[in-house]
């Protein structure tokens, strides 16, 4: 299996607290995730999400249909947590999110690390994946900041 990373950062005019609590709701992630892939939840907790909680999720990507739970752990509040496939089209998916405080809004650190199926035959689609990766959070920055501009509503 090897794995791959990818690293992304995104400031945001918002506090910290605030963009915590964006992004522990498992429905903001239909809102900033391209409407091509159809994502939706399917089964969300009860309660808040916290560490241990799973979520399950369904998606369209390349003409196919896919289920996907993660487990949410390495919980920091208000600061960090992981969300880890159980299960995804992917042999293993690790996306860590970390927020800090910086220049008076806060600066959003995604670290996703992935491996793909069917190691080392799998490799072969590396490229397509790495760009669809690109594009997807490509798509959430631009979208969350359209949310987050200092002249939205902020819904």
């Amino acid at each position: 299996m090897r794995i791959h990373i990818l690293s992304r950062e995104t400031w945001l005019p918002i506090d910290r607290a605030t963009a915590f609590d964006f992004f522990c709701s498992p429905f903001n992630l239909e809102r900033i995730t391209p409407p091509e892939l159809s994502f939706n939840v399917v089964d969300a907790p009860e309660g808040e999400v916290e560490d241990g909680v799973e979520i399950g999720y369904r998606l369209h990507l390349w003409g196919l249909r896919f289920r996907w739970r993660s487990l949410i752990c390495d919980w920091e509040p208000g600061i960090a947590f992981t969300d880890q496939a159980l299960i995804s089209p992917y042999r293993f998916w690790h996306h860590n999110h970390r927020l800090i405080d910086q220049n008076g809004g806060t600066l959003m650190l995604d670290r996703v690390q992935y491996a793909l199926p069917l190691y080392p035959v799998g490799e072969i689609a590396h490229f397509m994946v790495r760009r669809q990766l690109k594009r997807i959070f490509d798509y959430r920055e631009k979208t969350i900041q359209e949310i987050f501009a200092p002249d939205s509503q902020n819904d």
